[in-house]
C-alpha cells in the first residue's frame, strides 16, 4: 500500500483545549516495552511516550520527529511504537510527516498504539504489531473549560476530526466509515491478530524484536514506568507540568531511603494521590 494514497489532514489545534490519556489506556499502558536492542539501527525513530509538548520526559512531538527525519534523509526509516497517545493534533502533524516522507516507513507496534499514537502509525507503508500489542481507537480526547455554550462550541469543533480519523483509518483498512465511526464511539481495543484481520495491520512482529519488559500485574513497576504513569495521573488532575515536576522530584526524595524492595505500584499511586489531596487543600 502506497502512504500516498492516505489523505492528508490539516492541523488546527483548537484554543484553550489540553491533551488528555484515558484512563483504560493508562492502566493499560506498559511504559518499559521497547525494541529489543539488536534490531535498532540509526534509521529507527522510537515513539514511547506520551505524544505532545504537554508531557514530562520525552513526550514526542512533530518538531522532534521531523528532525529525525531530516537526519535520516531519504532512506528507509523503521518508527517503533510503544505510547498511550496525547495530543491528537500533534498525532496529525507525525502523520503527516511520515506520510510524506519519499522512502519506504515501517511501523513496528510493539505494546500500545493508542489514540494519537493509531493514527500516526496509519502513515507507514507497512504495519507490523506484536501479538500481545493492540491498537485503540475512540473519538478525539481533550479537556476544556466554560460553559455550556463554549462546549457545545467544542463539540462542534472536534467532529470534523473524528470524521478525519475515520478517513484514515478507512483508507488503511478499507472498512466502511460507519463501522469505523462505531468502533471509535465505542472506543475499541484489537490485540494483534484482530489489527491483521481488520487491516489496521500487515504482519505480526516475531517475539525476539521485543524486549522483554515487567508484567502490569506485578505490583513493583520499574523506576521509568511508575514516573511516565504518575505524569499522567498528576496530568488528569489538571496539575501543570512544572508541578509535575516539583511533586514527583519530591516523590522520588522521599523513596530514596526505601527498602530494596521498593514501593509496591499501589503505594506509589497512593502517594501520588496524598499529594493531590494536600495540593488541593493548600
Amino acid at each position: 500500500m502506497s502512504i500516498r494514497d492516505l489523505p492528508s489532514i490539516p492541523v488546527l489545534a483548537g484554543k484553550g483545549l489540553q491533551s488528555a490519556i484515558a484512563e483504560s489506556v493508562r492502566q493499560r499502558w506498559n511504559p518499559d516495552i521497547k525494541a529489543a536492542a539488536s534490531d535498532e539501527d540509526e534509521n529507527t525513530i522510537s515513539i514511547l511516550d506520551p505524544i505532545g509538548e504537554s508531557w514530562m520526559y520525552d513526550g514526542v512531538t512533530a518538531k522532534r520527529i521531523s528532525a529525525a527525519l531530516r537526519n535520516i534523509g531519504d532512506k528507509d526509516v523503521v518508527v517503533s511504537i510503544n505510547s498511550p497517545g496525547g495530543d491528537f493534533f500533534e498525532g496529525l502533524a507525525i502523520y503527516n510527516l511520515l506520510r510524506e516522507h519519499k522512502a519506504k516507513v515501517t511501523v513496528k507496534v510493539l505494546g500500545l498504539a493508542a489514540s494519537a499514537a493509531s493514527v500516526i502509525a496509519m502513515a507507514a507503508d507497512e504495519i507490523q504489531i506484536g501479538r500481545a500489542a493492540f491498537f485503540m481507537i475512540h473519538n478525539t480526547w481533550v479537556c476544556a473549560c466554560g460553559d455550556r455554550h463554549a462546549f457545545r462550541e467544542v463539540a462542534d469543533w472536534l467532529e470534523p476530526f473524528d470524521s478525519a480519523a475515520v478517513s484514515i483509518y478507512q483508507a488503511r483498512t478499507g472498512l466502511d466509515e460507519k463501522e469505523l465511526g462505531n468502533q471509535l464511539d465505542k472506543e475499541t481495543w484489537l490485540n494483534g491478530e484482530t489489527a491483521i484481520e481488520q487491516g489496521f495491520a500487515d504482519s505480526l512482529l516475531s517475539s525476539d524484536e521485543i524486549e522483554q519488559a515487567p508484567s502490569q500485574a506485578s505490583d513493583k513497576p520499574s523506576p521509568n514506568a511508575a514516573q511516565k504513569k504518575m505524569d499522567i495521573l498528576l496530568a488528569q488532575n489538571n496539575i501543570p507540568r512544572s508541578k509535575r515536576r516539583s511533586l514527583i522530584a519530591a516523590l522520588k526524595g522521599g523513596m530514596s531511603g526505601a527498602a530494596p524492595t521498593g514501593m509496591s505500584g499501589a503505594a506509589i499511586e497512593t502517594g501520588v494521590r496524598n499529594l493531590l489531596d494536600k495540593l488541593n487543600s493548600m
